[in-house]
């Protein structure tokens, strides 16, 4: 990716933060959605938005899995919605479970390596129109499960999706999770996820009792105690360190079969650039952008204030060119 930060918008997290709230995420009129909740196979729901623009009989289904916290109204998702409407290519964002509105009936929740319920939902996406082509990006979290998923399914990945992109994903876990829980992050970031991940857990605490310690998941600090108490615990780890190691995509990716793409600033505030993967380690499938700039998940352009347009269409022609 070719990409240059205007000048009056220098570092990392000036690129990160004000994209996200004040950049123009669309260039006409915004996006148009219309919800399906689909039943899982564990008795719970998910909530599934498909954008209401037209659409080419051969153009790809393109799907989005936003990152921790993330949905449909999110900056990028937003950003990539308006690609495809320019694109004429039918456009879904799956939400994770709890990032839709409502607070779901199992006690599960998402995390990082969810590779599970991204070959659940692919897969019932690919069967609505089995003839279309599928290409997929996962932004941070959802990134990184995406590749999890691709190193996965293997050689049977081919079957479903033509493509895939991580974007600002933390492909190593362990690395990026020590780097938002420090410094200025610690006082940036882990308040504004914390902010809704507590009261999303102590509403599934209502619904299964006993589920966790609640005053040991209130006094959390940050997002290594709340995967220690909440996420690690629900979803089949021992602990943070079990879950960060299982769940993280950098140590596989030379597994995946497909086309695959990832893209990852060297100046992004929650990762390292010295924990980035590098050529020769990811395999011949595996292609990684990784320019000097952006931020996390900003890659803002044009004048004052912006726009966050050039990262959607980069992403989005890597994989028309490779699905």
């Amino acid at each position: 990716m070719d990409y240059r930060a205007p000048t009056w918008l220098p570092g990392g997290q000036l690129q990160t933060i004000w994209p996200a709230l004040y950049s123009s995420r669309h260039e006409a009129v915004a996006p148009s959605f219309k919800r399906e909740r689909w039943a899982s196979p564990d008795d719970d729901f998910v909530d599934v938005d498909f954008t209401k623009h037209e659409v080419k009989p051969d153009a790809p289904q393109l799907v989005l899995f936003h990152g921790l916290e993330g949905s449909s109204q999110s900056h990028y998702a937003q950003a990539f919605a308006d690609w495809a409407r320019q694109q004429a290519m039918p456009y879904a964002v799956p939400h994770f479970r709890g990032c839709s509105g409502e607070i779901n009936r199992a006690p599960r929740a998402y995390h990082s390596g969810d590779y599970q319920e991204i070959d659940w939902l692919l897969r019932r996406i690919k069967a609505r129109e089995p003839q279309r082509k599928l290409i997929a990006v996962g932004i941070s979290l959802g990134g990184n499960a995406l590749m999890r998923w691709a190193q996965e399914m293997g050689a049977e990945a081919s079957k479903i999706a033509s493509a895939v992109a991580s974007v600002c994903s933390p492909l190593d876990l362990a690395a990026a999770g020590h780097c938002i829980g420090s410094g200025l992050n610690r006082r940036i970031y882990t308040p504004m996820f914390l902010r809704t991940m507590k009261p999303k857990a102590m509403e599934r605490l209502a619904l299964h009792p006993k589920l966790f310690d609640a005053k040991a998941l209130q006094e959390s600090r940050d997002l290594y105690e709340f995967d220690n108490i909440f996420t690690a615990p629900l979803h089949g780890f021992k602990n943070t360190e079990d879950y960060w190691a299982r769940a993280s995509a950098k140590p596989r990716m030379a597994e995946i079969q497909i086309p695959a793409l990832a893209l990852n600033a060297l100046n992004d505030p929650f990762m390292p650039a010295s924990s980035l993967p590098q050529p020769g380690k990811v395999g011949k499938h595996v292609t990684l952008w990784q320019p000097k700039h952006g931020g996390h998940v900003g890659f803002p352009g044009g004048k004052f204030p912006g726009h966050v347009h050039a990262m959607p269409r980069a992403v989005g022609q890597w994989l028309l060119h490779h699905g």
